[in-house]
């Protein structure tokens, strides 16, 4: 049976009327709706409701320059530029994870810049879709919450300007083997592969090339919290 997508969105308008009538459905009826079959084995596959969700918006992707040089980073609604981020969180509203906002190119490191970067471009419009996931509840059973179109304010943007430029220095000074998820206020960067045999090139202390993880860059739960409850939030 072939799942059912949605035609995209002629516009914010219409996006937003979409996200909030999935407001109050679960997972699983709207899955139903879709046509849209999981294995028992599927169900539990990191990021199965976000393209659930994607299908029922009518999100669709094309590439940025900076992307098919990271070869990951896409966006959800490219004529709107805006994108769209599932969040899972508990009953209290906070999130379960860190969000995953993009690859980072590692080899490309030394010339990244914040104003051209393309985690700025993801971070400059998203749709937060939090989803109530209970402790030990069927993944059917997962609601969706009320949506929250945002835009980071300039003091927000001035902290994500001052994470990135801090992670950017140490890859540029051959540090990535020392950056740590530590690093930043709300951006962090982690590991980001499919398996652990994955590497890619970046550089060392001397500019020597070396093979390391991937890494990408994730927000922080605590400052996904923050916008959650109040979108100009500034989270510690």
């Amino acid at each position: 049976m072939n799942s059912t997508r949605m035609s995209p969105p002629r516009d914010e308008h219409e996006l937003r009327v979409r996200a909030h009538c999935l407001t109050g459905r679960t997972l699983g009826d709207l899955a139903r709706e879709l046509r849209f079959s999981l294995s028992d084995a599927a169900v539990h596959t990191k990021g199965k409701a976000g393209e659930l969700v994607e299908r029922a918006l009518g999100a669709g992707r094309v590439a940025h320059a900076d992307s098919r040089a990271s070869g990951a980073s896409l966006l959800d609604f490219p004529h709107l530029g805006i994108e769209l981020k599932t969040v899972p969180v508990d009953e209290r509203g906070r999130p379960r994870e860190s969000t995953f906002v993009c690859a980072l190119p590692l080899g490309r490191a030394d010339a990244m810049e914040w104003r051209t970067s393309w985690v700025r471009t993801k971070l400059a419009h998203v749709l937060w879709l939090p989803i109530l996931t209970r402790e030990h509840a069927a993944w059917d059973e997962r609601t969706i919450l009320e949506p929250l179109f945002w835009q980071p304010s300039r003091e927000q943007a001035s902290i994500f300007a001052a994470d990135f430029d801090e992670v950017m220095g140490i890859i540029a000074s051959g540090g990535i083997e020392r950056l740590t998820a530590r690093v930043g206020r709300w951006l962090q960067v982690r590991p980001k592969a499919a398996n652990g045999r994955a590497r890619t090139l970046a550089y060392g202390r001397d500019g020597e090339p070396i093979h390391t993880v991937p890494r990408g860059f994730y927000l922080r739960s605590r400052f996904t919290e923050g916008i959650l409850r109040d979108a100009e939030a500034l989270p510690p």
